[in-house]
């Protein structure tokens, strides 16, 4: 079934831009190219795209100081990163900064659909549905599923990335449960880890920094060789709208 997604793809090498923009089509996307960062926030400026895809090596400026400000600006907007398949500390400090994923160069295609849909099915708010909603709360925060957004006890907003918030989603429907990072991986993004690939340990540091403003105890608890754990207690409720 056709996607109606707008995808900008920013990368100044002109092949890339033509052969991803080919292939997004004919996957049912729509899509934008930009070749250089002022190409990209023109594009966003006109036509806000549902996600881009942003190479980190750009003429006129770092993919990954476009990433932060978008993020700034731009919560919300979903941002996966193509980075040169040794440029790890590229990847790790794109992550900190607020990507949803990254994809190493050269790359299939087909890869990078399946990056992208994963992308777009956890920062997209879930349509309605007839089950009762269900909110969580935890050491002063109301975590509304439905909605996905986050309260504190002072009745202020957490914002949250859509990968942190799906983080954060799958420990409080296992309170208590050790998960490890294979697991975590598996049930945020749908993939396999790859024996390098650092990602959840970079989330878990991000979830833990925004949390940590408003908790009094650490929410999470590491366990070496075996993953992470929710370790305060977690209540759920049936929410009627």
């Amino acid at each position: 079934m056709p996607h109606s997604d707008l995808i900008l793809i920013t990368d100044d090498d002109p092949e890339i831009r033509s052969l991803l923009a080919r292939y997004l089509t004919g996957q049912g996307f729509r899509t934008q190219t930009a070749a250089n960062r002022r190409e990209c926030e023109m594009r966003i400026a006109q036509t806000p795209p549902d996600l881009v895809v942003l190479d980190v090596m750009l003429p006129d400026g770092s993919g990954l100081e476009i990433c932060r400000d978008l993020r700034a600006r731009l919560p919300h907007l979903p941002i996966i990163l193509l980075t040169a398949l040794k440029e790890d500390v590229d990847r790790i400090i794109g992550l900190e900064i607020g990507a949803d994923d990254y994809l190493g160069k050269p790359f299939n295609p087909r890869e990078l659909v399946a990056r992208i849909k994963a992308v777009l099915r956890r920062t997209t708010p879930e349509e309605p549905v007839a089950e009762p909603a269900r909110q969580y709360r935890m050491a002063g925060l109301s975590v509304d599923v439905e909605t996905r957004s986050i309260l504190a006890a002072d009745g202020s907003a957490v914002e949250l990335t859509g990968a942190e918030f799906d983080l954060l989603r799958v420990f409080l429907e296992r309170p208590g449960r050790l998960l490890s990072r294979d697991q975590l991986l598996d049930l945020t993004q749908g993939r396999d880890r790859d024996p390098l690939d650092r990602s959840i340990d970079v989330l878990m540091s991000r979830l833990r920094r925004k949390l940590g403003e408003k908790l009094d105890t650490p929410a999470f608890r590491t366990v070496r060789n075996g993953g992470y754990q929710l370790a305060l207690p977690v209540s759920a409720h049936v929410v009627t709208r």
